[in-house]
Formats: C-alpha cells, structure tokens, sequence
C-alpha cells in the first residue's frame, strides 16, 4: 500500500483530504505541525509528502529544506495558497517536485500524486515481484508467473507496465486512456476489453477493479 505524510495545520481540510485519500486506499499518516512532521519523516519511509507551507513549529519550506539536505528524494508535492511566483521558485529551487493551489479539486490531487509516484518508480532490479507469484520485466516488457513466459500483445504488455508502475494503489481509466493509449481515439470499451483479455491470460485477480476508482495490480 502507497504510504503517504500529510502535512495540514487546518484541521477539517486535512481530514477531508485524508479521508478522500484513504477511500483511494492510500495509508496517510496526518500532522498539523512542521516538528512532528519532520520527525515522522526521518523515522518512517514514506512514498509522497504533501505538505502545507504555513503550519506551525517548521514551515513547509524549511521541512522540504531538511530532506533534501538529508538525501531522502521522496517526491514532495506543496499544498499551498501562495501565489507569488517567487514562493513557486523558491519551493521547486529547494527541490519540492509539484504545488497544488489552494482550495484544489480532490481529483486533480488524485492525478497528482499518481503521476509523481509514476516518475519516482525506479526500481533497483529489473523483474519485479508483483501478487500471486507474477513477475513483470521493465526492460523486456515482460509478464511471467511461476516463472513461466504469459503471451501477451503489445498494448496488453503497455497496459501491465503502466499498472506495475503504480501498482498498489487504483488507477483511473481516464489515466490509461492518456498514458497508455496517449489520447488516441479509443473507447473507454476497448480499454475494458483490453483488461478482459489480459485477465483471460493471467487471472480473473490480476488487474483488481473497484467502482469509480480504477484498476489496480497489488504489489
């Protein structure tokens, strides 16, 4: 499950937040201030942070400050209602990775947060180890299980590797659609029906669906 600090010092926006984010199935452990925070986060690895700047003890800034000085490179997006662009420089130059403006769309933090995990997956061996004994290779762009090669068509293998670099948490299909098919005329049909035949090579379990959520492969 994808592991994520929140950082809010309003109480009722960050229970809002946290609640969307755990109905997403992320774990979110929330603070409403900058100490605790920054303790929580030398003691625990996280997969993102979302922090606010204006909390009290340690500002936002200062938190982002400290980790990067600490080599921790967890993707950090900026929760904030700061509109200078010199505040924006600032934070990137500091070495925050996005900023949402404040009051923001829970979906647009969705898609947020998706893309950033996106990009930070790396992975220090090229087979990676995925539920119900499967396997899938980065660098071949390759599924197996038990050890076995599953035959699957080049969008069918696209479609995995996408899923497998956000694999434990749901991706919507509206974000399939724009990476995997990069906005191509297709239907959301022929998406789902891709997902079918995938199952019908591998499992009914595989690729897990949950209404209004997405897709999803377990770690």
């Amino acid at each position: 499950m994808i592991k994520i600090l929140l950082l809010e010092d309003d109480y009722l926006y960050k229970e809002s937040i946290k609640e969307f984010l755990e109905e997403l199935e992320f774990e979110v452990d929330d603070f409403e201030d900058g100490e605790k925070a920054l303790n929580a986060i030398f003691d625990t690895k996280y997969d993102l942070l979302l922090l606010d700047i204006r909390v009290p003890k340690i500002d936002g800034f200062s938190i982002v400050k400290y980790v990067r000085e600490a080599s921790i490179d967890t993707p950090i997006i900026i929760l904030t209602s700061l509109t200078d662009i010199n505040d924006l420089s600032h934070g990137y130059t500091l070495g925050c990775n996005d900023y949402i403006r404040k009051p923001f769309d829970m979906i647009e933090l969705k898609h947020r947060i998706e893309q950033q995990i996106k990009n930070h997956f790396q992975s220090t061996e090229d087979l990676i180890e995925l539920n119900l004994n499967y396997k899938f290779s980065i660098k071949k762009l390759s599924l197996y299980r038990n050890d076995n090669l599953i035959e699957l068509s080049q969008k069918e293998l696209e479609l995995v590797s996408f899923l497998v670099q956000n694999r434990g948490f749901f991706v919507s299909i509206e974000s399939l659609h724009d990476n995997v098919w990069e906005n191509k005329e297709i239907s959301y049909a022929d998406i789902r029906m891709c997902i079918k035949r995938v199952r019908e090579k591998t499992s009914n379990d595989f690729i897990l669906t949950k209404r209004f959520l997405g897709y999803k492969i377990e770690k």
